[in-house]
């Protein structure tokens, strides 16, 4: 199954970037569930543990199905480029009523069992009710888990936007999305994200948003419906080295024996991947990633194995050990 968007002469001019505080929100608080993969992120699950535990999240997470309808009064879709977490959420809490309670219902039933439990039935209740209870679930939410570490996630999202228009300047749509994410195809003025639900659109004009994410690190999502404009959200850039570990911690004294990148993509292994979905996390050239692992694999630390089309590296258990074994303070003695 797959995606494909058409693009006519006029989409192609009103394609742009843009970047919600919101949406990272929401996609951070999926990442505290326990079914979920926190793949790169679990030192920052690891510092926010403690909040997670002090808060009831589920009225957020019972609406975000892994496979179904998450509402999109949760996350407006962004107007502008440089749109603030305080202007997202007032446009939140002004979502008209009837459409609350529609998003809602619609959402519950992709759910079984949802609608009749005792946070569906809340859910269920007065919209005016609901949205300010969701409003201030998302607002504490941003504040205890996110917001702390905001500088850190803004400037990772804004290098790839730098990174990707400075594709687009030098190659056009062409080069564009020929590189944006490993998942992402471009043929014909059509893009096609491979995997996923099904959905064919042609564009007729309406143009694309292009959403780096960080706490979305997994997927691409394409999102059709309204009031958003078509919109594609892609992991950004270099995710994998975002929460890389200083000097004195076990990564550094991996780095000093293999090398820092070596480390960095042996560490970030945490399930298997290929070259270029982590030349893509780690912002690396694929044939730099490839000469890395073939290092790695050539010294008992990786093994590949073939899905398909491609080779997926996986840590072997020497691998794991070497990630997981202890540091050693530098200008300590032996004995």
């Amino acid at each position: 199954m797959a995606a494909t968007l058409r693009f006519s002469a006029a989409d192609l001019l009103r394609c742009r970037f843009a970047i919600s505080p919101a949406f990272e929100t929401l996609s951070a608080i999926r990442l505290t569930l326990p079914e979920e993969s926190p793949g790169w992120h679990r030192p920052w699950l690891a510092a926010v543990a403690d909040r997670v535990a002090a808060l009831d999240l589920r009225p957020i997470t019972l609406l975000q199905p892994r496979r179904g309808y998450t509402p999109d009064f949760l996350a407006p879709p962004p107007t502008g480029a440089l749109a603030t977490f305080d202007d997202e959420l007032a446009r939140i809490a002004a979502t008209p009523p009837d459409r609350v309670a529609a998003e809602i219902a619609r959402s519950l039933h992709d759910t079984p069992g949802a609608a009749d439990s005792a946070i569906g039935r809340l859910l269920s209740g007065d919209p005016v009710d609901v949205r300010a209870m969701l409003t201030g679930l998302i607002r504490t939410a941003w504040h205890e888990l996110v917001e702390p570490f905001w500088p850190r996630v803004r400037a990772l999202l804004d290098a790839d936007v730098s990174f990707q228009t400075r594709r687009l300047a030098e190659g056009g749509l062409d080069r564009l999305f020929a590189e944006l994410h490993p998942a992402l195809r471009w043929h014909d003025n059509t893009l096609v994200r491979a995997h996923g639900d099904d959905d064919h659109r042609d564009l007729a004009g309406a143009g694309l948003v292009l959403l780096p994410s960080v706490f979305k690190w997994d997927q691409v999502v394409v999102v059709l419906d309204e009031p958003w404009q078509p919109t594609v959200i892609y992991p950004a850039r270099g995710t994998g080295g975002l929460w890389e570990q200083r000097p004195g911690t076990t990564n550094a004294a991996l780095g000093r024996l293999i090398g820092r990148t070596r480390a960095a993509l042996l560490t970030g292994l945490t399930e298997p991947a290929a070259t270029t979905t982590l030349a893509h996390r780690h912002a690396l050239a694929p044939a730099t990633v490839s000469e890395h692992l073939t290092v790695l694999r050539d010294a008992g630390f990786v093994t590949g194995m073939r899905h398909r089309h491609e080779i997926r590296y996986r840590r072997t258990a020497l691998g794991t050990a070497a990630v997981e074994a202890p540091d050693i303070p530098s200008g300590g003695k032996s004995r």
